[in-house]
């Protein structure tokens, strides 16, 4: 039976609450493991498998995973990597139990909680058909002393956990999907013959993942590639309405990035990372209008707003942590006109060189301001791109026609079973989900509406060079007090206060020396501890 909560007193109340805070907290000496146990069926022996490097290019819905890059602890909702890890470690293209290291995994660049991809990529050696490829893979591990002989088991009876062995001649339709899970026998008979063509990877992968991860291709790679450190620049997305914003004050603002600057007081410091150099290289920042940008039902005519849609494509080198989401907050204070164009050289002013490159007369500015970054919905990793020569791009589309997973009629589609995981019905997947959130715009679009209909709209502030007001020159109240305004972060989410505070005018965070040595010093120095007690530990467990 349900207690009563109505009745208990307010320090019932809060004891309740924290036990059972208490109680959902994880403990810390259980890690999550991306080890992937295998139950019932045959064993698989990755060791007996040749192997190849490959790179693979994906995108992912950011708003339903606690970000890219795999944790050790345990998280709100799962990370992106691994969901795809477990996906190539259940088709059997990686050992599950060698974890992220035993395939060599590198990814391009990382993202953070919220924020998509469009052209993420990882590198990593995963199963081939072919022989002689796994030169300078990472070691695998030893052979069983005494292998137990695989069960044989036909293709078309094979479950999801068996692992039947490959028969002599392959059928490629069958080896895409149920011969993927096939061990050889310890001495066969006859040699298997040479295989026509790899592994469908994109296939594979797709039907094994959710809709929210696709893997759009996948190209054959040199053993020494590193999706991270041959990547030639990332190109980054932040699309947002132009309500309440100057855009070419904006565009002018941008200007200001293009080429090597320092970006400390435009980015998130992690003291644990001990950077000491911020800065990198833009390459372009350009403001972009979306077409087509529809205005659902006139309701922007009938407000007599601007909802036409831009997007940032910023490209560069790389990255500093939370670098573009700052930038994107910044731009939006000038594009309301809270701040002038030079704040963006003005920040970026750590030791003089930005008043020597712009000839504007600019304060040092070697701490950063507080100020609040943009929201992560509207960011995309759009793309990672490498030269010609290290990657081929391709696709399963030779095969589009093949029924890869068996025959039969799809619930969902109504349309063969390969076809949804082919580059045909990747595509139209997609689209459908592409379909439904023109819908769902469309929807949004009537509520609005039909509020406006009852409700006045909100006095428009922004932007300031369309208003001809200014911060001091907002008109008050009827109870002379001042309004509360909203300044946009991106993704219809707003910063909402009656007064603003100039950047320069506010609070400044520690200086990144003073940040580095006090976390070194501090849980730097625990850390450090910790590491040296457990290999020294491990050390006597050895002898």
């Amino acid at each position: 039976m349900a207690p009563n909560y109505d009745a208990w007193s307010k320090e019932e109340l809060i004891a309740r609450l924290r036990d059972i805070e208490h109680r959902s907290k994880p403990i810390p000496s259980q890690k999550k493991t991306i080890s992937l146990s295998t139950t019932g069926g045959s064993p698989f022996h990755s060791e007996r498998h040749p192997r190849r490097k490959i790179a693979i290019k994906f995108c992912y819905s950011g708003w339903e995973y606690n970000g890219l890059a795999f944790q050790n602890d345990p998280t709100p909702l799962p990370t992106v990597e691994e969901v795809l890890f477990r996906a190539f470690a259940k088709a059997r293209l990686v050992d599950a139990d060698a974890g992220l290291d035993g395939c060599g995994w590198e990814r391009c660049g990382r993202t953070d909680v919220g924020v998509s991809a469009a052209g993420q990529v990882v590198s990593l050696w995963v199963r081939s058909v072919f022989h002689g490829l796994d030169t300078e893979a990472p070691p695998r591990p030893k052979l069983p002393e005494a292998p137990v002989q695989p069960t044989q088991v036909h293709a078309e009876d094979a479950g999801e956990e068996d692992s039947p062995v490959i028969p002599a001649v392959i059928d490629e339709a069958d080896f895409a999907f149920t011969g993927l899970d096939m061990s050889p026998p310890d001495s066969p008979s006859e040699p298997p013959q040479p295989p026509g063509r790899e592994l469908q990877y994109v296939s594979i992968l797709n039907r094994i993942l959710p809709p929210t991860i696709r893997v759009l291709a996948w190209s054959p790679v040199s053993p020494s590639f590193s999706a991270r450190f041959n990547c030639k620049y990332r190109h980054y997305k932040y699309f947002f309405t132009a309500h309440g914003l100057d855009i070419p004050l904006m565009q002018r603002a941008a200007d200001y990035f293009v080429g090597e600057h320092d970006f400390r007081n435009l980015s998130k410091l992690d003291p644990a990372k001990q950077i000491t150099d911020f800065r990198r290289r833009i390459l372009s920042a350009r403001i972009n209008a979306v077409e087509p940008s529809p205005d659902l039902c006139g309701v922007a005519k009938q407000s007599g707003r601007d909802d036409q849609l831009y997007v940032l494509d910023l490209v560069g080198n790389a990255f500093l942590y939370h670098q573009v989401r700052h930038i994107m907050a910044i731009l939006f204070l000038v594009g309301t006109g809270l701040e002038p164009p030079s704040i963006i050289p003005t920040l970026m002013n750590i030791d003089g060189l930005e008043s020597a490159k712009t000839g504007l007369q600019l304060p040092i500015v070697d701490r950063k301001p507080e100020y609040q970054m943009a929201d992560a919905l509207p960011l995309m990793l759009w793309e990672c791109a490498f030269s010609d020569s290290d990657v081929h791009w391709q696709s399963d589309s030779d095969v589009n026609d093949k029924v890869v997973g068996g025959e039969g009629e799809d619930n969902e589609t109504g349309g063969p079973v390969a076809e949804k995981y082919s580059g045909t019905g990747l595509v139209r997947q997609i689209h459908s989900v592409y379909q439904r959130s023109l819908i769902h715009s469309a929807l949004e679009g009537h509520f609005l509406s039909s509020a406006m209909r009852y409700h006045p709209n909100p006095p428009q502030y922004f932007p300031f060079s369309q208003t001809g007001l200014s911060t001091s020159t907002i008109p008050r109240l009827p109870n002379n007090t001042l309004p509360v305004i909203g300044v946009p972060l991106g993704g219809g989410t707003y910063r909402r206060g009656a007064k603003y505070v100039p950047l320069l005018s506010r609070k400044r965070l520690d200086h990144v020396d003073v940040a580095n040595a006090r976390w070194k010093n501090g849980k730097g120095s625990r850390r450090e501890n910790r590491t040296a007690l457990t290999s020294a530990a491990e050390a006597i467990g050895d002898e």
